[in-house]
């Protein structure tokens, strides 16, 4: 419903509605509408990607107003359904206190609103997020980012993370919050930059980056951007830039330069906040606020001043929050598998093992002595590993003989002990080598040499009881139902367990494997080829699966083929099935030992069982201090440095190892130490104070507003149906497939589905991931490309989905493309009649009412004006300006004296399930439906009131989310006081038309 007397000639105000181009297209706030006349508009549907400047000229008077009684106007009660839930898809400007919620896939959980929260009581954000493996530190970052661009506080973002991480964040924005982010990573940087224009940098040309840390921390490039990083910084595993070694100290640097600017929102993100190191939490939470590095998260006063920066929730705080349960799995049942060397294998460690002592005791040079000792005790962990990685090692020069600093030897040292998350160190997970530069005939190469055939030799089922016992234990947990990862610490291993494995199991399992072989952007690709197979699957997989990546709907349980001599390394793989989102109740970590070495033993028992029992002593990961270091070289000493007469023996006595012992007690004490800090500081930092119950009936409204994913569901396959497509159940999946070719041209259209495929380039092809290379690219386009051809959509209602297909979520192109349909033909009257799948007219008889009951769809748009950021330096900014909408469904009833009563919101809302009891004359249809049109002139003034009163609730609601987060100024009361606005823009859009009629001799 619209005025119909604007003039050309008359200003536009934000969400003002106009016609131009062929279009309806609502105003929004803009500078330019007073610099140069141009007015800034986006399409009445809501496709933000075609926000645009109209000239005044082109502008005119909208094209639509209210629905008039014509033949083919009324539709029956489904039409009018499809109507309704297309314009809950459609709306993308939320005009409630989250305003980011109305365009985002995800539907968060309760307690993820809790960052969210805390960051709009911030003018600029500085957060810590700490929260437990697997609660969804992702969605809690990016929720922030996104709603800071929506409410206008920040324009482009950046997440800074390794290169192992990126794909990972690239298609969590992506498919959750609609954001386009680029990889920046030192395959793509060159191909993003020859995009740019004179001047301008990649961090200029593209709003949305994902940025690996350790490429952007080089001189070359830090400079570059520190000066055009963008308003938003999300750092992923923020604990790896604040530790110790070269990386770390750069990493620190990079951000200790880009903090500096105190109007820039700063978003960190780590499981382990505190790493055992009072110092690294103390320059973590500086990054902040210089203010916050001297404060003691013991003492209660400081406690209350880091809170306001730090969250930190464990599983147990989480799991039921005000009235919402999260299904995590109930247990993880862990248990330790022994195995007993092969007596040919046991011989091989041996003699490997005193040729390492012989190395280490000899009158080399300190240097010399150094690396000799990283390359023997590399080795003797590659033996343990597998033959594969033995025979490699054997054959290749060691990384460490390449360095030329003890700095570079530490930090080989620190590698082999993994102690080292630092990206730029050789060999995560390829073999590090043992050859130093020894002559090629002298003995010790030959000895080398011998060793490399002897490991092949022993290579396989017969020789090698480790991998006989994965066998086994991979066959049991295939039988119980679950599908195991099976991590290794080196590329070999992982490739020699995937192939014995796959000859094993032969057809009753899919295996594969994933390594550091594989670029970051093809990792992801190649689970979903290995899970999309039918039946079940093993996956093989090194330590480069280890973080970040998401695998708890495949997958139910971790297999630690190798131990890893870092505790949290452990917690870390078992954290990528253990995490909201398992269907399981129970999922199983299995941990293979040695027994006849001893050093698994002792590491299992000094570090790993040692972090199960504070972990559940505390309840959240405590990182062992220093990673170990200490007790690790003491056990490497123990080993090498023992005397002759026990160089045959395997089995280490460490009773007669004081240094080890010394460092064990010393470890243990400061571990202990370290959990009894964190157990008195969580219930401040879990963020128990605030009051989230006080916007709960905001998030409870707004998730009707927006839809169930079932609603969603339900809409785009009938009208799918209703246009004509065969929809098919999908028997694989909970989705379902839908032939393009009966769809009426328009949507086909949308639906970036043509009859010249050149010219597809609409959601078909946008919804295929861009994988960050051009290889990955054109892997995608062929995917979109044949789904495009086969001339069928397929949906699925989780993610994520296959690329060329769809989800089922409000944000998928193709979901919006018929929902902007459904809309823009019930409103086009030039349509045939089977091209119009709602309508804008009808009318139910029912035993749902007892009197007449006339309800209207409404369509309110809002000028929203929110508090300014107050700038560091103190420098003016103007308010925020935003157009916002919101759908009504407000319903009068006529008595029987024919008074009109308005409906409250509850009621209006029983209506909605009503179903026709019997149908409806034509006569006394047309009759109804006239009679309502009559009416409206008689509710305009209603309507009105409606939306000031609307406005008046906005403005509560925001100031309600504010205060319940604690902004500061609480008392000031009202509102307006805090530069919180809302007012109607412009007369309501008056959509639809229905009329419920009480059936004869029916009742309620």
């Amino acid at each position: 419903m619209t005025s119909g007397t604007t003039t050309t000639s008359a200003r536009r105000a934000p969400g003002d509605l106009v016609s131009a181009r062929g279009r309806d297209w609502v105003v929004q706030p803009s500078p330019a509408d007073e610099a140069d006349g141009l007015v800034i508009a986006q399409p009445l549907d809501g496709d933000r990607e075609y926000l645009t400047a109209l000239f005044p000229h082109e502008i005119k008077d909208p094209g639509f107003g209210p629905p008039e009684a014509v033949p083919g106007e009324v539709g029956d009660f489904a039409s009018a359904g499809l109507l309704r839930t297309a314009l809950r898809i459609a709306a993308t400007h939320g005009a409630g206190p989250f305003r980011s919620l109305a365009s985002i896939s995800v539907q968060p959980r309760q307690y993820q609103l809790v960052p969210l929260m805390m960051a709009l009581r911030m003018d600029t954000v500085r957060l810590l997020i700490g929260d437990d493996v697997g609660i969804g530190k992702t969605v809690e970052a990016a929720l922030i980012a996104k709603e800071l661009i929506e409410q206008g506080s920040a324009r482009n973002m950046a997440v800074l993370c390794s290169p192992s991480l990126a794909e990972q964040w690239q298609r969590e924005l992506r498919e959750k919050f609609g954001m386009d982010a680029v990889l920046v990573l030192p395959s793509t940087a060159a191909r993003l930059e020859k995009t740019t224009e004179q001047g301008q940098s990649i961090f200029d040309r593209y709003p949305c980056t994902v940025v690996s840390t350790d490429f952007i921390k080089q001189e070359e490039r830090r400079g570059n951007f520190k000066r055009t990083c963008p308003d938003i910084l999300i750092v992923d595993e923020a604990h790896s830039c604040v530790g110790t070694g070269t990386g770390h100290q750069l990493r620190y640097e990079l951000l200790r330069e880009l903090a500096a600017d105190a109007d820039r929102h700063l978003v960190l993100v780590t499981a382990t906040p505190h790493s055992g190191d009072v110092h690294a939490f103390a320059k973590l939470t500086g990054l902040l606020d210089p203010a916050l590095q001297n404060l003691d998260p013991t003492l209660p006063a400081h406690r209350d001043r880091l809170a306001r920066h730090f969250v930190q929730r464990r599983r147990r705080d989480i799991k039921r929050y005000l009235d919402e349960e999260t299904p995590f799995p109930r247990a993880r049942m862990v248990r330790e598998t022994p195995y007993h060397l092969d007596k040919e294998y046991a011989g091989f460690v041996t003699d490997v093992l005193t040729y390492a002592r012989e190395q280490v005791r000899r009158p080399d040079g300190a240097h010399q002595q150094r690396m000799t000792w990283v390359s023997v005790l590399a080795l003797l962990r590659c033996v343990l590993s597998s033959p594969a990685a033995a025979a490699e090692t054997l054959r290749v020069r060691a990384g460490v003989a390449t360095a030329h600093t003890d700095a570079e030897i530490e930090s080989f040292h620190r590698a082999v002990l993994d102690l080292t998350d630092d990206e730029s160190v050789d060999g995560q997970d390829g073999v590090p080598g043992s050859l130093l530069d020894t002559p090629e005939n002298s003995v010790g190469a030959r000895k080398l040499k011998s060793f490399a055939a002897r490991a092949d030799q022993l290579s396989g089922p017969a020789h090698d009881a480790k991998l006989r016992t994965l066998v086994d234990e991979v066959k049991g947990l295939l039988v119980d139902g679950y599908d195991p990862i099976v991590f290794c610490r080196y590329i070999p291993t992982a490739e020699y367990v995937a192939g014995h494995l796959a000859k094993a199991l032969g057809r009753s399992a899919h295996v594969d494997a994933v390594t550091g072989k594989l670029h970051p952007d093809a990792r992801q690709a190649r689970i979903d080829e290995l899970t999309a197979k039918h039946g079940r699957h093993v996956l093989v997989a090194t330590d480069c699966l280890s973080e970040g990546v998401n695998l708890q709907d495949d997958f139910g349980a971790i297999l630690h083929y190798d131990l890893s001599w870092n505790p949290t390394r452990h917690e870390q793989r078992e954290g990528r099935v253990d995490r909201f989102g398992q269907a399981r109740e129970n999922v199983r970590a299995v941990t293979l030992f040695d027994t006849d070495t001893g050093i698994d033993g002792l590491v299992l028992d000094v570090l790993i069982r040692k972090h199960q029992a504070i972990a559940e002593q505390v309840g959240v990961v405590v990182p062992v201090p220093d990673g170990g270091e200490g007790v690790l070289k003491a056990l490497s000493s123990s080993l090498f440095l023992r005397g002759k007469e026990n160089t045959e023996q395997l089995t280490l006595d460490i009773g007669t190892e004081a240094l080890f012992s010394q460092a064990r007690e010393r470890l243990h004490k400061e571990w202990e130490d370290a959990a009894d800090r964190e157990s008195k500081v969580l219930t401040k930092f879990a963020q128990s104070g605030l009051r989230p119950e006080e916007v709960q009936a905001e998030l409870n409204a707004l998730r009707q507003a927006l839809g169930e994913p079932a609603d969603i569901a339900d809409f785009t396959r009938e009208t799918l149906k209703s246009l004509g497509s065969p929809v098919r159940p999908d028997p694989h999946s909970t989705g379902f497939t839908a032939p393009a070719g009966p769809l009426p041209r328009g949507l086909r259209h949308g639906l970036g589905i043509y009859e010249d495929p050149d010219q597809a380039t609409g959601p078909g092809v946008a919804q295929a991931p861009a994988r960050g290379t051009a290889k990955g690219k054109a892997k995608s386009k062929a995917k979109a490309g044949k789904a495009v051809a086969s001339n069928e959509l397929v949906f699925h209602q989780d993610l994520p989905v296959p690329a060329g297909q769809h989800a089922l979520f409000r944000t998928d192109p193709a979901v919006r493309a018929v929902a902007r349909y459904v809309l823009d033909s019930a409103l086009d009257r030039s349509l045939s009649e089977i091209d119009r799948p709602a309508r804008r007219l009808g009318v139910i008889r029912t035993a749902a009412v007892d009197h007449r009951v006339v309800l209207l769809l409404v369509r309110y748009r809002f000028h929203l004006t929110l508090p300014p950021r107050r700038r560091a330096d103190r420098t003016p900014v103007k308010p925020r300006e935003l157009v916002a909408e919101d759908a009504q469904l407000l319903a009068w009833r006529t008595t029987n004296d024919g008074t009109r009563e308005w409906l409250t919101d509850d009621e209006t809302a029983e209506l909605l399930p009503a179903n026709p009891d019997r149908n409806t004359i034509p006569s006394m249809r047309d009759q109804q439906i006239s009679r309502a049109l009559e009416e409206l002139d008689e509710v305009k003034g209603d309507l009105a009131s409606h939306g000031h009163d609307l406005a008046r609730r906005l403005e509560a609601a925001h100031l309600r989310v504010r205060e319940a987060a604690g902004e500061r100024g609480r008392a000031r009361g009202a509102a307006a006081a805090r530069g919180i606005t809302a007012e109607p823009a412009g007369e309501p859009d008056l959509l639809g038309v229905y009329v419920y009629v009480k059936r004869p001799g029916g009742s309620r």
